[in-house]
């Protein structure tokens, strides 16, 4: 057995001697179920759907099942659509741990790869991070179901359960469960799309940054990339490192971000108690952040900043898209700009009917638009079509009355932002958000349960006590 395999087996040992030093208190406290359904549905095994698992089972939930379409390796963005070389996280980020010391990203990469190893790491690789979040789901032994995809949602009111109906490969079955997990990532609240007007180039010309692109089929090629965050740079970097013949950036700003508001974000402050600020503040707060963006980091800009063959174009929105003959063509107010293949990096559209799973019941959905209104001059539609969640990540009704099992799901994509801080598909914001969700799910189960909870209080006799006591009286008749 090599070096590393004996210090990661040191470590896993190390982990269950630390999940039994905090295992109190052991008795679990939900009622066993005879119908077969779940208590907990996660949808989404990525790292805040494992940590979660993770989380409920410590408060002695252990009916959960973890859902993802994907199939095993293939769960998350990291090694699928992600193209950075690095997170851009600090790399002592802790979360998923939940307070754990042995399960931290730090003691894995350290068992891994030797303490200087670590102290000599900038940032954690993107494709560690997975290995990482790969070893965690396996020492936890957590509870995931691949190729699993989430089509629709109903409600069996007489049962009070969630139907949740899955596609897989030997069919589509529905699982019934009383509690739902949203952990579904950036994409949670709309879905990644080719925007107008992009959507009318012929579909092998056009790729989005999260979709799968074909990076050798563009070597020779000429690329024009739409906007200026993280994976439009990082896409373009990895074009022409696939030898890409000239690679043009769009950028509808005059000029690029440089301040990123996330690294003010990780404080324990903001991650704490963000979500229990007065609605005016979270809007001016959120806004301020969603409108200042995040800037590209310093290294997916130097991947391409001296590469003879980039171009950087600011204050130049796409107003026009065409093809002439074999090329694309993309009409800016500065002059038209042509290539052989357009990577389309404007991120995500916000409306929770994109997502086919949600669409029967997005409708009865209480968002932020409908909860609170803004001053004239600070609205904002991609805040405004966030969900406004209760203090336990769950939806709200729009109508109250009109869809009362809401109440059963939890959401923790990036939409949740604007009611909870940075908790869903935030690896700074897992620390915070996911025993905050975690607390939100069991108060819900226990509440749900509370009169079967008195009924278990008054018929408990186990004695403590079991001396005998000639002293003791008997109670006259």
């Amino acid at each position: 057995m090599s070096v590393m395999a004996n210090t990661l087996t040191a470590l896993e040992a190390e982990v269950r001697r630390q999940l039994e030093l905090l295992d109190y208190p052991k008795r679990p406290w939900v009622p066993e179920r005879t119908d077969g359904a779940l208590d907990v549905a996660i949808i989404g095994a990525g790292q805040t759907g494992l940590a979660t698992a993770f989380g409920l089972r410590r408060e002695k939930v252990g009916n959960v099942a973890i859902f993802d379409r994907a199939e095993p390796g293939a769960t998350g963005c990291w090694t699928v659509f992600a193209r950075m070389r690095t997170l851009r996280t600090p790399k002592h980020v802790s979360g998923p741990d939940l307070g754990v010391a042995a399960l931290t990203p730090r003691a894995f990469f350290e068992a891994r790869d030797g303490l200087e190893a670590w102290e000599d790491l900038h940032k954690i690789g993107r494709v560690d991070w997975q290995r990482y979040l790969d070893w965690y789901a396996q020492v936890l032994a957590l509870p995931v179901r691949h190729e699993h995809e989430l089509l629709s949602v109903g409600h069996d009111p007489e049962a009070d359960l969630l139907l949740l109906r899955f596609r897989t490969p030997e069919g589509e079955r529905v699982v019934k469960a009383r509690k739902m997990v949203l952990a579904t990532g950036m994409d949670g609240t709309g879905a990644w799309s080719i925007p107008a007007p992009f959507d009318g180039l012929p579909g092998e010309r056009v790729s989005h940054t999260s979709g799968h692109v074909d990076f050798e089929a563009l070597k020779g090629r000429r690329i024009l990339v739409v906007g200026a965050g993280a994976s439009a740079f990082d896409n373009l970097a990895t074009a022409l490192e696939a030898g890409a013949a000239q690679g043009t950036m769009l950028v509808r700003r005059r000029r690029m971000p440089r301040v990123n508001p996330f690294r003010w974000m990780e404080q324990a402050g903001f991650l704490g108690q963000f979500h229990a600020m007065p609605d005016p503040l979270k809007w001016r707060m959120m806004r301020h952040i969603f409108d200042l963006n995040q800037p590209p980091p310093q290294e997916s800009w130097d991947r391409v900043a001296h590469d003879p063959r980039f171009a950087l174009h600011m204050g130049s929105p796409v107003q026009g898209a065409r093809m002439e003959g074999e090329e694309v063509v993309l009409e800016t107010p500065r002059g038209e700009h042509r290539a052989d293949h357009v990577i389309v990096g404007t991120g995500t559209a916000f409306n929770l009917a994109l997502r086919p799973e949600l669409a029967a019941i997005a409708p009865h959905i209480l968002l932020w638009r409908d909860a609170y209104t803004p001053p004239a001059g600070l609205e904002f539609p991609n805040l405004a079509a966030c969900p406004y969640l209760t203090p336990g990540f769950a939806f709200r009704e729009r109508m109250p009355g009109e869809a009362p099992f809401l109440r059963h799901i939890h959401f923790m994509g990036y939409g949740a932002t604007p009611s909870m801080g940075l908790s869903g598909a935030s690896i700074s914001g897992m620390k915070y958000g996911v025993p905050r969700l975690v607390d939100g799910i069991c108060r819900s189960l226990w509440l749900d349960d509370a009169e079967m909870h008195m009924d278990a209080l008054l018929s408990f006799d186990m004695e403590e006590l079991v001396s005998e006591i000639p002293q003791e009286l008997e109670a006259a008749e």
